[in-house]
C-alpha cells in the first residue's frame, strides 16, 4: 500500500523543500515580516500573530529551522454521519466539510504534506505534538516514520467523565493519543523533566494524563468541535519549550495553544482557515491580555 501511495504523490502539488538560512533571532514579528499574507490579528506587545489562511498557504513561506515547537490538532476525518452524546442528547458527530474523509490514501497524502512542512520549519532540536483519535492517529504515526521524525512518546489523554456510547456496541470512547516527536533522529530535544516531576507530586510523570475536557469558562465565547482543554496545552508547552520560544499551531481552532503559550511567556503563531474560530480566539486573547495587565497594577 505504501509504495502505491508514494507513487501517487506525483499527481499532488507538494510543497518544495528549500534550504534557506537558519533564523537565529527569536522574534516572532521578525519571523513573519517577509510573509506576504497579512495577519488577521497581531499583538506586537504580547507577540501573538494569527493568520486566517489554509496552513498550506502559510507554512511554505516560513524559513527552515525557525520554529521551536509545533502543536497540531488536524482534522480527524471522522465526520461520517454517525452519532454521539452531548449534554445528555443524541447529536451528530459531523464537524464540517473540513472533517469529511476523502479516503485512506488522500488522508495519508494530506497528513504527509503538512507534516513535511512542519518538519522543515522546526528548529534542529525542535519538537512537534499531534493529537488524534483512532480515525487519524495511525496515519499520522505512519507518515512521521516515513518522514524520519523521531517519535518520543505517545501520550494517552484520558478524558475524565466522557460521554456514554449510545449504540452500546463498543467500549466508551474515553481517550485520545498525542504523539510527541523530535524533528529527526539527530535531534537533542528539550524536556523540562524537573517541572513535570514537580507537577506530579515529585514522581516521574507517566504518559497517561487524566485531564477533563474544556469546561464552560473555556467556551464562553463560542465552541470549537474538537477544542482541547487549556490544562492539556499548558502541560505540553511547559514540558517542551523555554520562555520566549516560538510556538506554532497550523490548525489553531479557538486558540487554546496560543493561550497556553502566552501564559507561559512564549511567542505564538496560529493559522486557522475558519474566520469564526479566529473571532473566538481573539476574544480569548484579549481577556488574557487584560488579566495580565491587571496583575501588573
Amino acid at each position: 500500500m505504501s509504495e502505491e501511495i508514494i507513487r501517487t504523490q506525483t499527481n499532488i502539488i507538494m510543497p518544495v523543500i528549500t534550504h534557506e538560512k537558519t533564523v537565529q533571532k527569536k522574534d516572532v514579528l521578525h519571523l513573519v515580516k517577509d510573509i506576504p499574507n497579512k495577519p488577521y490579528f497581531e499583538d506586537r506587545k504580547c507577540n501573538v500573530i494569527l493568520f486566517n489562511e489554509n496552513c498550506f498557504n502559510i507554512l511554505p513561506k516560513f524559513p527552515d529551522n525557525s520554529i521551536d515547537m509545533i502543536f497540531a490538532d488536524p482534522p480527524y476525518f471522522l465526520s461520517n454521519g454517525g452519532i454521539t452524546c452531548h449534554a445528555g442528547k443524541m447529536v451528530s458527530v459531523n464537524k464540517g466539510k473540513w472533517d469529511i474523509s476523502q479516503g485512506r490514501e488522500q488522508s495519508y497524502l494530506f497528513t504527509l504534506r503538512w507534516l513535511r512542512e512542519c518538519q522543515r520549519i522546526l528548529m534542529p532540536n525542535g519538537t512537534i505534538w499531534v493529537s488524534g483519535t483512532s480515525h487519524i492517529i495511525y496515519t499520522i504515526g505512519y507518515a512521521m516514520q516515513d518522514l524520519g521524525y523521531k517519535i518520543l512518546n505517545d501520550i494517552v489523554w484520558f478524558k475524565v467523565n466522557p460521554p456514554p456510547n449510545l449504540s452500546c456496541r463498543y467500549f466508551t470512547h474515553s481517550t485520545e493519543i498525542v504523539l510527541w516527536a523530535a524533528k529527526n533522529k539527530k535531534s537533542k530535544h528539550y524536556f523540562n523533566y524537573s517541572l513535570m516531576k514537580k507537577l506530579n507530586n515529585n514522581r516521574q510523570m507517566l504518559s497517561l494524563w487524566s485531564i477533563k475536557p474544556p469546561g464552560p469558562e473555556e467556551k464562553k465565547y463560542g465552541k470549537h468541535p474538537t477544542q482541547k482543554p487549556l490544562q492539556l496545552l499548558e502541560r505540553i508547552v511547559m514540558a517542551s519549550t523555554r520562555p520566549r520560544d516560538i510556538v506554532l499551531d497550523p490548525f489553531s481552532g479557538s486558540g487554546t495553544t496560543g493561550i497556553a503559550s502566552f501564559r507561559g511567556n512564549r511567542q505564538y503563531i496560529g493559522i486557522e482557515l475558519d474566520e469564526e474560530y479566529l473571532k473566538i480566539s481573539i476574544k480569548r486573547f484579549k481577556d488574557e491580555f487584560r488579566e495580565k495587565e491587571k496583575g501588573k497594577n
